[in-house]
């Protein structure tokens, strides 16, 4: 029998051309549409009569029927779209180029060798294989047209989340190493409990990337799946696990995940998620990219409206059930959407953040970005709940002693501000508001809310259902706004100014409440800190300045990682029968900067140093100091000597690349009374 003795993958070759060469897996990788290069050597030449013919298998029960299966003679595209053809050779081998269909699933194959002599046929198994998706395909869903942008949603392990407030935007470091081990292990391993499908039927689907990022939207939180890779949590204590803000990347986490036999890894919030879902994607090939949204809505009850309540002093109340974040990360991935129609393809959101059960199970998308920006929110998947995170309409509402609550106020428009991403082949954030939605207040974004209510509610609801910017429920006639006196920085005092106008010529008298609480992120009250009240006269078209300290010793000890306090006004106008002015800023504390001066010149294979500057910004001595270095997943712990209050100290840090190209550095600092102060910068590796 004409047998194979040998077979090797040309991986050096096949990777190359794949754009796998960076991958820590052993097994060849590849990508669907495109050909790759094999070598068979035989135990005796080939002789007339003899024919070859390869069978790719995947998955259980693999058939024909289901894709999962093809069977290809040499030198003929079979009706699967595999293909097999022979190409010059050395003496004592044969080269096959073997392709597969632009469609295929993705996934591990097993390949195997069949030949027929006469009546008689035999196979021999020759190995196994990778197949991904392929954004440099043009027959491919996921196709992405330029060069710069494969290399950006594709291959770059470095990455970059933005958060913050919309008035406050700062950058954090991540790094998703999508092409380590423990992120290949994972991605190709996709339990298919999450939809109740059979191993065989589930397999099958896992060329359609809209299947596939829908499974992983669910597969990376284990709020409804013991197998998870991530618990979210959003308050009380972290002692026991790990705080979210200790990550800065994907690998650690997945790794951690193994080891702990598939439990998930306790805890992540949003950004974390978004960051291992990215690395997931990125890792099979769909082009994906990090997005934030500042002042992104909760709706709950799904009615396109987000309701916010306050006691009669002005102080958040933590009731109800929907929530407007500071900011809320998700994921864009980039492909085709034939079950929508043409116009529907291109970017698509994907959250694996568990807010809201879709279908039973805490999954979230892809919703087209074109749907959610036309209010199409009848289409598949979550398209509502995502246009209501970019657009919904903020009320907000006083509670009486009694239970009673009054509606002071409607805004239109500070939901979904600065929706930002990183750009390509930079540092630098993007601001893609627009491609979520027409700009505010303008006659287009008032034809797509109503159009939006219409498909909810029916047409005849949206009457009347949409002020105009901004509107007040009873127009008070003042204006307020708080203003900073000076930068908030941790560990000092904040001060900042009321300012408010009188927007008539009558004289009024305006009662102000005051409150100041210490929050999260999801602007949750963690404690009151702050309680005051106050009156001032307003003459005619008068303004006046109320001046408010908030000294460190009362927020101090009331802060979490989030360093978030915020502060409200409720301004009732007297003698107006009850009509009030709502007042309200978010500060974020700034922290003491981690400076990071690096060599103009860093050589692969070549030790560098770097200087890391670090501080303690609180008037009080720090102690039990742990400076955090990583790059590539690589972490060194540093233990330090105690920071008197106001120190600033540095040190050198030496470390040798073995890689050229970019390469993020990440510092960590955390001390006994403060924890996870984040600095990253990107290192520029030359060759040798």
């Amino acid at each position: 029998d004409l047998t194979p003795t040998h077979i090797s993958w040309q991986p050096s070759l096949n990777a190359r051309a794949h754009r796998t060469d960076r991958y820590a897996n052993t097994e060849l990788t590849v990508r669907r549409g495109q050909g790759f290069t094999i070598t068979l050597y035989f135990n005796r030449p080939r002789q007339a009569g003899e024919s070859l013919a390869f069978i790719t298998e995947i998955g259980p029960a693999p058939s024909e029927s289901h894709r999962t299966k093809a069977v290809f003679n040499l030198s003929e595209v079979g009706a699967s779209g595999w293909s097999a053809v022979q190409v010059p050779s050395e003496a004592g081998s044969m080269n096959f180029t073997i392709s597969s269909p632009a469609n295929a699933v993705i996934g591990r194959y097993n390949l195997t060798l069949q030949v027929t002599s006469g009546n008689k046929i035999f196979s021999r198994f020759l190995g196994q294989f990778v197949l991904l998706f392929n954004p440099w395909c043009p027959g491919d869903d996921v196709y992405v047209a330029t060069e710069n942008e494969r290399q950006e949603y594709v291959l770059n392990e470095n990455g970059i989340i933005f958060v913050g407030n919309a008035r406050y935007i700062e950058a954090r470091g991540w790094y998703y190493g999508q092409v380590s081990q423990e992120e290949f292990s994972w991605a190709l391993t996709l339990p298919p409990v999450a939809f109740a499908l059979s191993p065989a039927i589930d397999v099958s689907r896992r060329g359609d990337p809209k299947y596939v990022g829908r499974v992983i939207s669910s597969m990376i939180n284990g709020n409804d799946n013991d197998n998870g890779v991530l618990l979210g949590k959003w308050q009380g204590s972290f002692h026991s696990h790990e705080n979210p803000s200790r990550w800065d990347g994907s690998v650690v986490i997945l790794q951690k995940w193994r080891q702990d036999n598939y439990r998930p890894v306790q805890y992540g919030q949003c950004w974390v998620f978004a960051g291992v879902m990215c690395t997931v994607l990125r890792c099979l090939g769909i082009p994906t990219r990090l997005v934030s949204n500042f002042n992104s809505a909760h709706d709950v009850d799904r009615n396109l409206s987000i309701d916010k309540y306050y006691d009669s002093s002005g102080k958040s109340l933590n009731i109800g059930k929907d929530s407007t974040w500071d900011y809320h990360v998700w994921n864009e991935s980039w492909f085709l959407r034939p079950d929508l129609g043409g116009s529907y393809s291109g970017w698509q959101v994907l959250d694996a953040t568990p807010q809201e059960q879709s279908k039973g199970l805490f999954q979230c998308g892809p919703a087209s970005v074109v749907a959610i920006k036309e209010g199409d929110v009848d289409l598949d998947y979550d398209t509502l709940f995502v246009y209501s995170e970019v657009n919904a309409d903020c009320n907000r509402w006083i509670v009486y002693s009694d239970g009673t609550k009054k509606r002071v106020y409607c805004d239109t428009e500070i939901i979904g501000r600065s929706i930002s991403t990183k750009a390509i082949g930079s540092n630098s954030r993007v601001d893609i508001t627009y491609n979520y939605k027409y700009p505010e207040g303008s006659a287009e974004e008032r034809r797509v809310y109503k159009k939006a209510l219409a498909k909810i509610f029916g047409s005849s609801f949206t009457e009347g259902r949409r002020e105009s910017p901004s509107e007040a429920i009873r127009n008070p006639g003042i204006a307020g706004r708080f203003k900073l006196a000076e930068p908030p920085l941790f560990g000092k005092d904040i001060n900042l100014i009321l300012i408010l106008n009188n927007l008539s010529v009558d004289h009024k008298t305006v009662k102000v409440d005051m409150s100041a609480s210490t929050i999260l992120y999801t602007r949750r009250t963690v404690a009151e800190i702050l309680k005051a009240t106050t009156s001032v006269d307003l003459g005619s078209r008068q303004g006046k300045n109320i001046r408010i300290k908030i000294p460190y010793s009362y927020y101090g000890k009331y802060l979490t990682t989030d360093k978030r306090i915020q502060v409200t006004a409720l301004c009732e106008v007297m003698h107006m029968n009850g009509a009030k002015l709502l007042v309200e800023k978010t500060i974020i504390l700034e922290d003491a900067n981690i400076i990071i001066k690096i060599p103009r010149r860093i050589v692969v294979n070549k030790a560098a140093t770097l200087e890391i500057s670090y501080a303690n910004p609180l008037p009080e001595p720090v102690d039990r100091c742990v400076l955090l270095v990583t790059l590539m997943n690589q972490q060194v712990k540093i233990r330090l000597a105690p920071l008197a209050a106001r120190e600033r100290s540095k040190i050198y840090f030496e470390f040798t690349p073995r890689r050229t190209g970019p390469l993020q550095l990440q510092v960590d600092f955390s001390c006994d009374k403060f924890s996870h102060v984040k600095g990253f910068v990107t290192l520029a590796v030359a060759p040798a």
